[in-house]
């Protein structure tokens, strides 16, 4: 998959992006609406995708069951409607028209088209943007039984909704296009080395932005990641750069509440509001700091979490 680079005002707006995408992948990319709408619009008129926008309406007057006969008739499906009700967790809803569902529930119904899509790629703009806790597991489940045979991208502008479903993720932004390190991996257990915590006096982070030094007091700090070697500090919304590593950053800031929580991530616990379990072995943390705040947990760090936690 291919996006040729466009320029605004004379300068590069979208970079030229070459996905190498395989049957029995899901790749994220991370953005912002003007730049969804470019990638979409560059992929319109090939056969070969199937484009799902946020905004996509459906057939109001009919039920959901009226609507899911209709898809299996127009797209030559084998399925029985029956089973399929059953397979969507929607045989509650199935006389309910659509105009009269919950607002969750109308757009979890209306991604159903994706189902039914005959295109060996699915490239869908903010799939879990409307919907509430249940029908988000629905539809990831459904997502990740397609990804079997199909090749998904998925556009959005929260990371928490690029974590559900991806297993690569980018972000795509004015400084360019680049890929998040969200595997999980054993590797991330690392040997706990002795030292004097007492001794830690550090009080201040050094960042930098537009060549301007910034200092941080750690509490005011809600995380830190890393992206290709750059290490970057997330406070109040706002993306600092630091020259420090993770590792050493992870060593300063200790004592402060500050947890390894990926290979890449760097979180405040005191920031922390939940635990997301999504499969047994996918996981994430949601912060109280608004939207976007979600950064990956690995596996192998939840049983040091949870004893660092009490719980």
């Amino acid at each position: 998959m291919q996006f040729q680079p466009l320029y605004d005002d004379g300068e590069l707006f979208l970079p030229k992006i070459e996905l190498n995408m395989t049957s029995n992948q899901s790749i994220g990319i991370i953005t912002d609406l003007k730049r969804k709408q470019l990638l979409m619009n560059q992929l319109v008129n090939h056969s070969q995708y199937y484009l799902f926008r946020a905004q996509q309406g459906e057939y109001m007057r009919l039920t959901v069951e009226e609507l899911i006969t209709f898809l299996i008739k127009v797209t030559e499906r084998n399925e029985r409607v029956a089973l399929l009700m059953d397979y969507f967790a929607l045989k509650e809803e199935r006389k309910v028209k659509i105009k009269d569902l919950s607002p969750s529930k109308r757009m979890y119904v209306t991604l159903l088209r994706v189902f039914f899509a005959h295109q060996p790629t699915l490239v869908l703009e903010e799939p879990y943007f409307y919907l509430e806790e249940q029908d988000r597991r629905h539809f990831k489940r459904i997502l990740d039984d397609l990804s079997k045979e199909k090749q998904i991208l998925i556009l959005t502008s929260n990371l928490e909704d690029a974590i559900i479903s991806c297993d690569a993720i980018y972000r795509l932004n004015e400084s360019g296009f680049h890929q998040l390190d969200i595997r999980d991996s054993e590797e991330d257990k690392q040997e706990v080395q002795e030292q004097d915590r007492a001794n830690i006096t550090l009080q201040k982070i050094y960042t930098k932005r537009n060549d301007k030094v910034i200092l941080f007091n750690p509490p005011e700090i809600d995380f830190i990641e890393s992206i290709d070697g750059s290490i970057v500090v997330h406070a109040d919304g706002e993306n600092y750069d630091c020259a420090l590593t993770l590792t050493e950053l992870e060593q300063r800031l200790l004592n402060f509440g500050f947890f390894r929580c990926h290979r890449s991530y760097i979180v405040n616990l005191q920031k922390v509001r939940e635990i997301i379990t999504w499969t047994k072995n996918s996981y994430s943390l949601r912060l109280n700091i608004g939207k976007d705040a979600v950064v990956p947990l690995s596996r192998s760090k939840l049983h040091e979490l949870k004893a660092l936690l009490n719980i």
